[in-house]
């Protein structure tokens, strides 16, 4: 007969995750989670091996929550798609900080895959039928409104900033249109 576990492995991460939405990645251990849990550590090993194995399944829980942004924003019709997934990033980095902080704002050098390349291409191929740009100048635009959104966002998730949405769509879509002109007229800011 099977043993019977205290929590199942889906109560475990959501108590990680919510560990790591009260007191950031760093304060999630065996001990704070099995205080969290109302237990001691124990029942963390009887679905991990490792700390490791947690830490890896809070970093696909919190990347499968910040798709879901990205999933209602786009359905929600209120963006185009490619403006969409801009919003969704800083609402995910405003909602969810510390879960945006996990996934976008840590040291990510020693990780074989740095972003979703699928993901990438579809907003690259966007951005190249919106401006009427070749697919490398549509990679450059991309990094580039990316490194704009992505700085919102940060000091949106480090209280640095307190933007409304409409401040931040309005400041996003003047980016987008500054780029749009600048690669339209092959001008240069030199």
């Amino acid at each position: 007969m099977p043993r019977d576990f205290l929590f199942t492995k889906d109560e475990i991460v959501k108590a990680a995750l919510d560990l790591t939405r009260e007191k950031g990645f760093a304060a999630v251990s065996t001990r704070a989670l099995g205080e969290k849990l109302g237990a001691s550590s124990r029942p963390v090993f009887s679905h991990f091996s490792n700390m490791a194995e947690v830490q890896s399944a809070i970093i696909n829980a919190a990347n499968e929550l910040y798709q879901s942004y990205r999933s209602e924003e786009t359905a929600s019709g209120k963006y185009v798609p490619y403006k969409a997934s801009g919003m969704a990033y800083v609402r995910f980095a405003k909602e969810e900080r510390e879960l945006f902080k996990l996934l976008f704002m840590r040291d990510r050098s020693q990780e074989q895959i740095k972003e979703d390349p699928e993901e990438m291409d579809a907003l690259i191929e966007i951005i190249g039928k919106q401006v009427k740009i070749d697919k490398e100048e549509a990679k450059t635009f991309y990094f580039e409104m990316w490194a704009y959104t992505h700085g919102i966002a940060a000091m949106i998730a480090t209280n640095y900033l307190v933007w409304d949405e409409a401040f931040i769509s309005r400041a996003l879509t003047d980016a987008y249109e500054g780029l749009k002109l600048r690669y339209e007229t092959g001008r240069s800011l030199k």
